[in-house]
């Protein structure tokens, strides 16, 4: 029965003297109960089902690089049988040793001892609030970020010391509520998808938007730069680079930021506790398309007038027309480039576009406030009206960003961090140096030694 997920429940009972048995009740609460010479009646298995959805939320998770462990107060053979059908072991599966364990044994082992077979565990019976804290305190050490839900009052320095705590609104207990990180209002374990749904989407979105925004700058700051010590002359003014800078930061952001969650987010494996915020794949789009804008604008920076057919115009004129049109290619390469951030690791990067109205728009509403800047606020943005041809060439720039972001997508990028590179050089800089320093101090005790004897 206990392998068949039933709680088990025996109904016996016995004779006794009424003689012995207390007529006042306060003495009757105190009274003991004899548990010898019983008499069984019958034995009960009680079901407690699992949720429908509950198999398919833990394949997610699973699925999503999380891996889920269960810690139950019922008897082993009871958890072993829940857990295969929740899904967290398979049936027919060998397990290996240390995968079910009761509490008590896991109680019983050292520190050091529960560090080397703890990432095995993933069914724990007979647990107490102690053993999972335990758990959760061993896990931590072992580097692993780690959600622990819970309802009881017991269960609250587990709670506190996971570096998520879930509570469930309905069932839970005021002190769990209150050491949680987030409440489970409905108590079931499919939101908990929800929240890492929602947790990694607000990451991805962060990380968007980081690579558009160092984009934007990189390629704004080479460009005045280069143009100012070269020429003297920066091609893009400040209130143009004011323009731009609220391309980047407030609309898109808006624009970046608002994105829904979907379902790749769930595929791709969890974020390491130490793992960079700007990961090779960024650094790698960032380059790219940095020096891509770079490369083209600097250009036409220097031999625009001769590009553009400028030559018969005047001086000034032709300056003023070639500055309008790297503005304008520059906008455009930002506007076109915020698709392409959109999808920093998938070719295709329109996918789930209709869904996302606020990005449309937003696209939308810069697209008319450059046309409105650079067709009519001549005299604010120091801009000129530009024909359909000087257009055509602003938006071809703009659009050959998004070839470009295909092909280098295809490009792999190593898995080690860009930042461990540099860490190590460091450290062998150091092992070096301390190498020369203890081979030096050798060398002057041999010399000291030889002048002594």
């Amino acid at each position: 029965m206990a392998a068949a997920t039933l709680r088990c429940i025996a109904f016996a009972y016995r004779t006794c003297d009424l003689h012995n048995v207390p007529v006042d009740e306060e003495q009757r609460q105190s009274w003991q109960i004899p548990e010898d010479n019983l008499t069984l009646l019958a034995i009960v298995g009680i079901k407690d089902p699992c949720r429908p959805n509950v198999r398919e939320a833990v394949h997610i998770c699973q699925k999503a690089g999380v891996k889920v462990r269960m810690v139950t107060g019922d008897n082993i053979y009871t958890a072993k049988a829940i857990a295969t059908e929740c899904g967290i072991l398979q049936p027919g599966e060998d397990t290996e040793q240390y995968a079910i364990i009761e509490g008590r044994d896991f109680r019983s082992y050292s520190e050091d001892e529960r560090l080397k077979f703890v990432d095995k565990i993933c069914v724990m019976g007979r647990s107490s609030p102690t053993d999972k804290l335990y758990l959760v305190q061993a896990l931590r050490k072992r580097g692993h970020v780690v959600a622990v839900t819970g309802d009881g009052t017991n269960d609250a320095p587990a709670l506190h010391e996971a570096d998520i705590g879930l509570s469930m609104g309905i069932q839970g207990t005021e002190v769990a509520k209150e050491s949680s990180d987030i409440i489970i209002l409905d108590d079931n374990f499919a939101s908990v998808v929800k929240v890492v749904r929602w947790g990694r989407s607000v990451y991805a979105n962060i990380q968007k938007f980081i690579q558009f925004q160092l984009t934007v700058n990189v390629a704004a700051l080479t460009i005045n730069f280069v143009a100012a010590i070269s020429s003297g002359d920066v091609p893009l003014t400040a209130v143009q680079l004011l323009w731009v800078n609220l391309i980047m930061d407030t609309l898109g952001a808006l624009a970046l930021a608002t994105e829904a969650p979907t379902d790749h987010l769930m595929i791709r494996p969890p974020v390491g506790r130490r793992e960079p915020l700007i990961t090779n794949i960024m650094w790698r789009n960032l380059i790219v398309q940095a020096f891509y804008q770079v490369t083209v604008l600097l250009v036409l920076t220097f031999k625009g007038n001769d590009i553009l057919d400028l030559k018969l115009d005047s001086t000034a004129r032709a300056n003023e027309v070639r500055n309008t049109v790297i503005f304008n290619a520059f906008v455009f390469c930002q506007i076109f480039n915020e698709f392409n951030s959109r999808k920093p690791d998938q070719i295709n990067i329109f996918r789930g576009l209709r869904q996302s109205h606020l990005f449309v728009g937003i696209i939308s509403f810069t697209l008319v406030l450059q046309v409105l800047i650079v067709e009519f606020a001549g005299k604010f943005a120091k801009t000129t009206p530009l024909n359909w041809k000087k257009w055509i060439i602003c938006i071809v720039i703009g659009f050959i960003s998004w070839p470009l972001a295909a092909i280098v997508k295809l490009i792999p990028v190593p898995e080690t961090p860009l930042s461990d590179y540099f860490r190590l050089k460091k450290r062998r800089r150091r092992h070096s140096s301390e190498n020369r320093s203890k081979s030096d101090g050798k060398a002057e005790v041999n010399e000291g030694q030889n002048h002594h004897v």
